[in-house]
């Protein structure tokens, strides 16, 4: 009982310090989206990103570690694989990969006040149940990886709900990485699930965070038809990783 009520407070304190700190990146995003090139707007919104989430999670009480970010390589991008387990993948996947980069983002997002201009703006929108959409989604992503940016992308389509380590994987962001004939790195981040509950609502605890980054894969003479083949050796790579480390979530 004294445990849900702490949690229930520290989910209000969370959620009005995100608030706070949230203005003046807005503020900042919109500055250089109007005022200089998408390029600049990138490097910016990054940047920003990083900033307000090494400031903000540390006040939660989330720390974040980074290991493996020596897998980039200078003058390479990526599409980046990550689990996803729970909204707070959120502020620490985009902001964690080294380097300015788009990820998919519901279209619901957008109609957030304030924060979805935020997560919107280092974002490519899809509707999820829209085959089209996301069939035009595929020509955005790549048009990102040829500009030189990353792709930060959860290939379990959404949060893993399920009793197993990763969900079921979906064909895009192999599909999108053989196309662009770019490497993937996958990552894992540990420890968000026991941020939020399930299924409790307004209820949180602090724990710390881990975000891994794992050894490139290259796409190089791949074709659209080893999609599958390489889907399922990002998932078997990812799953073992994730067991071998089960001791952070």
């Amino acid at each position: 009982m004294l445990k849900d009520i702490i949690a229930r407070i520290y989910f209000v304190y969370g959620m009005l310090l995100f608030a706070i700190t949230m203005l003046p990146v807005a503020l900042i995003i919109w500055i250089f989206r109007t005022f200089t090139s998408s390029r600049m707007a990138s490097i910016a919104i990054q940047r920003s990103f990083q900033i307000w989430m090494g400031i903000y999670m540390p006040m939660i009480l989330c720390p974040v570690k980074h290991r493996g970010r020596e897998n980039f390589r200078k003058g390479q991008n990526y599409v980046v694989t990550l689990n996803h387990n729970t909204l707070a993948d959120v502020p620490v996947s985009s902001p964690g990969i080294p380097g300015p980069n788009r990820t998919l983002a519901k279209v619901e997002m957008s109609k957030i006040p304030i924060f979805g201009y935020i997560y919107t703006s280092g974002s490519i929108l899809v509707t999820r149940q829209d085959a089209q959409s996301r069939k035009d989604s595929y020509p955005k992503m790549v048009e990102a990886l040829e500009q030189g940016l990353h792709l930060c992308l959860f290939p379990e389509g959404t949060r893993n709900k399920t009793s197993e380590p990763l969900a079921r994987f979906y064909d895009g962001a192999f599909k999108v990485a053989i196309m662009a004939q770019k490497p993937i790195i996958p990552g894992l981040i540990f420890g968000t699930k026991s941020i939020l509950h399930p299924t409790k609502k307004m209820w949180a605890w602090p724990h710390k965070v881990e975000f891994h980054f794992l050894p490139e894969l290259s796409t190089q003479g791949l074709t659209i038809n080893d999609t599958d083949a390489l889907k399922q050796k990002v998932f078997q790579i990812m799953r073992d990783y994730y067991m071998a480390h089960s001791e952070l979530v």
